[in-house]
């Protein structure tokens, strides 16, 4: 057989995708969880090398491990990904999602750096291998909790867009109303409209630096004021997202069999705990 068939061969090889996406995408069996097993350990020791390499004073003799560590890691995330794009029913669909962009950038510094040679892209390498601590999103795949609040995150993303608009307008007003009030004292810290909206945003988000604060009864007042607004306004967008989450726990509960139309189920569910049919067979082509 040529090469050029062998590849065509492995490139439309659905009895070996399929056995790739049961181990990678599911953890049912045990070379499933084994697999998992395997790059949660992966992601937590690539992310310390990426911390402890930021200390200072490291001894020399540790920067050669820790190369090697740093390729053994590149290439066994390398491999991940492209196996995922192998062997994903729908690859396009995978890379530009959420996982599939840090699947990306959990391969790339290493890469990044061949192309910055020279002493003077130094400080831009290092940064570029800080992306590294971004391997921790990786483990979201490993909880459906994550996946549940990144689908309620989603769902409300319009309406904590609304809500962020609103308290922009809000601090630029407020903001706005304190260089009106303070801006003519001597000395003030109100000195334009951008430090007071600064100040706006430190009090109502409760952080309150003391960096730049009124002299006048009146500003003391709105300063009041803008803090009792602020314990209101933190709690909205909590709120918006727990009815997503309440809204997909009550969907993902009330989700019947297609067999047997009961419904009960557990969240992470594969077949149905009454007749064993499976729960999401358009999900398994």
């Amino acid at each position: 057989m040529k090469l050029k068939d062998r590849l065509n061969h492995f490139l439309h090889n659905q009895a070996l995708k399929h056995k790739l996406y049961v181990i990678i995408f599911e953890s049912d069996t045990p070379a499933g969880k084994l697999f998992d097993v395997v790059l949660i350990v992966c992601i937590i020791l690539s992310i310390l090398l990426a911390i402890i390499e930021s200390l200072q004073g490291l001894p020399s003799w540790l920067s050669t491990p820790f190369v090697i560590l740093e390729y053994l890691f590149t290439a066994f995330f390398t491999f991940e990904y492209i196996t995922r794009i192998y062997c994903s029913p729908n690859p396009r669909k995978y890379i530009f999602s959420f996982f599939g962009i840090i699947d990306l950038l959990a391969t790339l510094p290493l890469y990044l750096a061949f192309f910055l040679p020279g002493a003077r892209y130094l400080l831009v390498i290092r940064a570029f291998r800080i992306i590294r601590v971004f391997r921790i999103f990786k483990l979201f795949n490993f909880w459906m909790e994550g996946e549940r609040l990144l689908t309620s995150l989603k769902e409300s993303s319009k309406k904590i867009a609304v809500f962020f608009l609103f308290v922009v307008i809000l601090v630029t007003a407020i903001g706005t109303l304190m260089y009106m009030i303070e801006g003519t004292q001597p000395n003030t810290q109100f000195n334009n409209i951008p430090n007071s909206i600064y100040w706006a945003i430190v009090t109502m988000t409760t952080v309150g630096y003391g960096d730049i604060t009124p002299a006048t009864a009146l500003g003391k007042f709105l300063s009041a004021c803008v803090m009792l607004i602020g314990y209101t306004i933190i709690a909205v967008p909590t709120g918006i997202v727990s009815v997503s989450m309440m809204k997909e726990y009550k969907k993902l509960k009330g989700f019947a069999c297609p067999n047997c139309q009961k419904t009960g189920h557990e969240e992470n569910a594969t077949y149905c705990k009454y007749c064993g049919h499976l729960l999401h067979p358009d999900e398994k082509k």
